[in-house]
């Protein structure tokens, strides 16, 4: 295994503001749900903008199969970086800001940059991922363990926050849930969010000049005739097809996309990548309260926390071992798919699901959730190393199938949860089963 490098830090600071925004946005929730007008109509809100979000890839998308080459990939991300850095700097500051709409108060700053920071986010699949094919393939493990320290970040400083904590207090007989005052302020929370977009971008940056550097370094080893190479990563940074290619120049991969990449193996991995997605980003999200909260709430932090510590550190695990046989790749999916069941289940059955009350009951649905994200990243991550083989392309269509599996299962939970209600929540300090 080579020694991590400078450029692996920075690759997994530039993963990191891939989709930061919106998981600080899910997190912070509970919060913002008791100043804004819209009250806890707020989440089905925010389901419906990610999903608007979802034009940026369509429109990146067809701009490349239509203008293979047109786009600038870096430039493009440049600007997304700034508009979310600009985004949350505003977020920060004018959060709460309310305005009258036909009579009715409507927090219509918030749900404009939530939309844009949704927009970022969602382009970020079929932007940031293709770049990383100017890197040799272990860059792209590095890429996930930064995606998954954006979900893991905002979850700790959540906690620090102490969002979520109540005291169940008896008032003239009846016991009712007190929900106490957090440690700082949302404005706070999204100040820490700024920050991070803001180390995202300053990355990216960097990593840029040092590719720039590299090359330039290269260009002058070869015009004095040296064939030595540095030893370590860092010789060969710039990794495309083998060698190094300036900024100006296309790839064979930009080329209008052919028969040759649709081979069954590609197909085979892109649709198991969406499914997985649409698992991990869709479905199971859209039900964890419903699956943990019946056990209390020590049971719901545990399994966001360590759930999310599951990710970088299953993308680890793939630094030093890549699972390449694709039947294999199947198995562990259908074993990660008996823990997805397993949680659904608990949530189907809410508010009085089995084992409720029992220390078993708590272990088993903490490492159900841990191991059901565990296993879901570690295919992910292996599946965006087996497919940076196929090119830029590959990439490219990579970060499509992320978000449209991520897009489907939001869309297939988004009327069970919000329309039909199939799913009853536990009320808080009451025994919810007799």
């Amino acid at each position: 295994m080579k020694v991590f490098s400078v450029s692996h830090g920075l690759v997994a600071m530039f993963a990191m503001g891939s989709w930061i925004s919106v998981n600080s946005l899910w997190v912070e929730l509970p919060v913002v749900v008791n100043v804004l007008p819209e009250g806890w109509n707020l989440p089905a809100y925010l389901s419906v903008l990610i999903a608007f979000g979802n034009l940026g890839p369509v429109v990146v998308t067809i701009t490349h199969h239509c203008a293979p080459g047109l786009l600038n990939e870096r430039l493009l991300i440049h600007c997304l970086q700034v508009l979310a850095v600009l985004a949350s700097v505003l977020l920060a500051l004018f959060w709460s800001h309310t305005v009258s709409i036909g009579g009715t108060e409507r927090s219509l700053v918030f749900l404009l940059l939530t939309f844009v920071l949704s927009l970022v986010c969602c382009t970020s699949n079929v932007t940031f991922l293709p770049f990383m094919f100017c890197y040799p393939p272990e860059y792209i493990r590095t890429f996930f363990i930064g995606q998954g320290f954006g979900a893991l970040f905002p979850c700790i400083v959540a906690l620090g926050q102490g969002v979520g904590k109540l005291e169940c207090v008896n008032t003239n007989g009846t016991v009712k849930p007190i929900y106490l005052q957090e440690n700082f302020p949302a404005q706070n929370f999204f100040g820490f969010l700024c920050i991070m977009l803001t180390v995202s971008s300053l990355s990216f940056w960097a990593l840029w000049q040092r590719q720039t550097m590299t090359l330039e370094d290269g260009q002058a080893q070869q015009s004095d005739n040296s064939g030595s190479e540095r030893p370590g990563e860092e010789s060969h940074p710039l990794h495309h097809g083998g060698a190094p290619v300036p900024e100006g120049q296309k790839p064979v991969e930009e080329q209008p996309l052919t028969v040759t990449f649709w081979t069954q193996p590609n197909v085979y991995l892109l649709s198991l990548l969406a499914v997985s997605n649409a698992l991990t980003n869709g479905v199971l999200p859209s039900v964890q309260s419903f699956t943990c909260l019946p056990f209390g709430t020590v049971t719901f932090h545990l399994s966001v926390v360590l759930g999310n510590m599951a990710n970088p550190l299953a993308c680890f695990v793939a630094m030093f071992f890549v699972l390449r046989s694709l039947s294999c790749l199947g198995v562990l999916s259908l074993g990660g798919g008996v823990f997805a069941a397993y949680l659904m289940a608990l949530a189907a059955l809410s508010p009085c699901p089995p084992l409720l009350g029992t220390s078993a009951g708590v272990a088993l649905v903490v490492l159900s959730w841990i191991l059901f994200t565990g296993i879901f990243s570690y295919v992910k991550v292996v599946i965006g190393s087996l497919l940076h083989e196929a090119g830029h392309t590959g990439l490219l269509w990579c970060g499509i199938s992320i978000q449209a599996g991520s897009l489907m299962g939001a869309l297939t939970m988004f009327p069970l949860v919000n329309v039909y209600h199939a799913f009853a929540s536990a009320q808080e300090c009451m025994d919810n089963c007799h």
